[in-house]
């Protein structure tokens, strides 16, 4: 297998060939093999059985030949010929075995097995991180680093959510509609690409808002890619697991507030309270005023909020009124469970910026 006969002189000939060893192949790509039986002899053979395997470190998968019926006869010079293409799934070391049995004129059975041997390695390292939003959202950040010693072609890198969540790419400039990359596709050796999503529970699917527990099950990134020689390649992650913040018993988020309010003026805000545990709840609200902020509550503080079930929320429509222009932080929500006497205390909700009228911003 060393060289091919008739084609010493031509430039190409030892690398149609292949050797015992032929370097190494990605993880996500195709691997791709010319698999030719050559009758070298004289004489007629028969019944030529060629079957190719793959062993890998976990199991030994048959690419070629497995059920196939025997070929009847060769003749002196004849050839059998065959393409197999593999996807490759697996690292670490790969061992293509080709056998091949006969039948000789003699009716001698003849047999032999060649063993090509390759490696297969990491193209790309992928890290994740993951982000809790208030409103329930989660943003995932996946970087991706090239770590072949060539440049590839990044074709896509998407995330494909599971049932629970819906997904907003936010790698494209929303006016202009390109990509935040600009026109360059190619990631150089070493070089690193950070990719942005924004998942949002679906109501019909998941927990009830706010009420998210436990691991929950993000989705898959998707990422096909091709070489320097156009030999495409594609990696799917394992699921992403992320863990849902805790929240306690009870949650408070802030549903609507304005940017900015003038001074000495009231202004609304809405929020909204969800029970997270598994017992019902009959909720008291108490409005605490603090001498060192520029906010004051206004309306009736120990108004009864009634019962919230497990799971459930309830919206509250409240009023402030900012003494103190700059940004103030509203602070001073407690909500009291009568049932156990346990009061929750709710500061730094949300900060709103407060103005003067004279200084009302455009």
């Amino acid at each position: 297998m060393a060289s091919s006969a008739g084609l010493e002189e031509f430039a190409m000939g030892e690398l149609l060939t292949l050797p015992q060893n032929f370097g190494n192949i990605f993880l996500g790509e195709t691997f791709s093999c010319y698999v030719c039986v050559h009758n070298d002899s004289t004489q007629l053979v028969k019944d030529i059985m060629v079957k190719a395997d793959l062993q890998t470190s976990s199991q030994r998968l048959t690419l070629s030949g497995g059920s196939s019926p025997p070929i009847p006869e060769l003749g002196p010079e004849g050839s059998i010929d065959e393409v197999i293409h593999h996807e490759v799934k697996e690292l670490g070391t790969h061992i293509l075995v080709c056998a091949v049995s006969y039948t000789t004129q003699s009716s001698e059975k003849m047999y032999f097995r060649k063993f090509f041997k390759f490696q297969v390695l990491k193209p790309l390292d992928v890290k994740t991180k993951f982000y809790n939003a208030e409103s329930d959202e989660v943003y995932l950040e996946a970087q991706v680093q090239n770590i072949t010693a060539a440049p590839m072609v990044m074709e896509k890198v998407s995330l494909e959510p599971s049932a629970s969540y819906s997904v907003s790419e936010l790698n494209t400039e929303e006016k202009a509609g390109m990509s935040i990359f600009g026109t360059s596709v190619y990631l150089n050796p070493k070089d690193i690409r950070q990719y942005l999503y924004c998942l949002k529970p679906k109501a019909e699917v998941g927990a009830p808002r706010g009420v998210l527990k436990g691991v929950t099950n993000i989705g898959k990134l998707d990422i096909i890619w091709k070489t320097n020689m156009g030999e495409k390649g594609r990696l799917q992650t394992s699921p992403l697991q992320r863990m849902a913040p805790g929240y306690g018993d009870i949650r408070l988020t802030v549903e609507q507030i304005p940017d900015g309010v003038p001074m000495e003026k009231p202004f609304n805000f809405k929020c909204r309270v969800t029970n997270c545990c598994e017992r019902t709840m009959d909720l008291l609200l108490l409005l605490q005023n603090s001498g060192t902020s520029g906010l004051y509550w206004c309306g009736v503080s120990g108004k009864q909020l009634g019962k919230l079930g497990p799971n459930t929320h309830m919206g509250l429509n409240l009023t402030l009124l900012a003494s103190v222009p700059g940004l103030q932080s509203i602070s001073g929500l407690r909500l009291t469970d009568t049932y156990l006497k346990r009061t929750y205390e709710h500061d730094d909700i949300a900060q709103v910026f407060v103005y003067s009228d004279q200084e009302e911003p455009a």
